[in-house]
């Protein structure tokens, strides 16, 4: 089976480094193709079109930027369904609305395709691992049929219902996470007067009852970044952070909900890269406020 990846972004790329070390062969192709490259000296083959990639491969699997970047991707010229498709499997892993994934799928249907969504809980580290959360949404039979790669990338795989399902989870997950970097950093903001050496803080905070899993990841970044290292991401950053939270507002108030905190949490979000920490991790946001904060 050969498993092609549209997007070598930094998940897309941590993705097919994954899959080729659990010894599948793996077809790239990215919209930029200078990112697709270094997968090559890996044992990656690098294709020239989406159209090729999907011609080629027997799953695809797509993480891309956006809405805007999945309809190119798969609609455009030399687009994923350009070609004869017909009986090829797609998986989109991308975080944006249900409706995007809704679309595609009924544009991938009609090109004889299947296609479901199964964008993931995790970075690069739980991907080297195979160790992301897979939230799955499509067809039983479909997602059956994909599970034998997923498996090789998540700890577990939940199929949540029709395709969009996953997307709708997705997003739900990620305000979890990226609310919490806002009040991680209002709560540092609390004891930063008591000069507690960083290491040492992180740890303290790491064993009270509201620390998440998230914060054991990242707790190095912030450390250095305590100390005054702030270095650009490796995993995910404050302008991936801005755009997940502003599709997860226009998905809530489709669904006729408020996103108060959320809402705020993106105003903080975009101060923070107005000030030139856009291409910076997430995980390090909580510090950068607190140091702002109270000044």
């Amino acid at each position: 089976m050969k498993i092609g990846i549209a997007g070598t972004g930094t998940m897309g790329s941590a993705i097919a480094r994954r899959l080729m070390r659990m010894g599948r062969q793996v077809n790239v192709w990215n919209r930029s193709p200078g990112k697709a490259l270094p997968l090559a000296g890996e044992g990656a083959q690098v294709i020239g079109t989406a159209a090729q990639l999907a011609s080629y491969s027997d799953i695809i699997l797509t993480i891309l930027t956006n809405a805007e970047a999945i309809e190119s991707v798969y609609l455009g010229k030399d687009g994923l369904l350009s070609g004869d498709i017909r009986g090829k499997l797609f998986v989109e892993m991308s975080t944006v609305r249900p409706a995007t994934e809704q679309a595609i799928a009924e544009q991938t249907r009609k090109a004889g395709a299947a296609f479901i969504d199964c964008p993931v809980g995790g970075s690069v580290g739980p991907t080297s691992q195979g160790t992301l959360l897979g939230f799955a949404g499509g067809d039983a039979k479909d997602v059956e049929r994909a599970l034998p790669v997923l498996h090789q990338l998540c700890r577990r795989i939940e199929h949540l219902g029709p395709v969009g399902a996953g997307a709708s989870m997705k997003l739900a997950a990620n305000v979890q996470t990226q609310v919490y970097w806002q009040a991680f950093g209002e709560a540092l903001s609390l004891v930063k007067h008591l000069n507690i050496e960083p290491a040492r803080l992180m740890d303290l905070f790491a064993d009270t009852s509201g620390a998440p899993k998230v914060l054991e990841h990242r707790a190095h970044d912030m450390v250095e970044a305590l100390s005054g290292i702030v270095k650009p991401s490796k995993n995910f950053n404050i302008d991936n952070v801005r755009k997940d939270l502003r599709t997860i507002i226009e998905e809530a108030r489709a669904l006729g909900c408020e996103m108060p905190v959320v809402s705020k949490a993106l105003e903080v979000y975009d101060q923070t890269s107005r000030e030139g920490h856009g291409d910076t991790d997430c995980g390090v946001h909580p510090v950068l406020w607190s140091k702002r904060n109270g000044q």
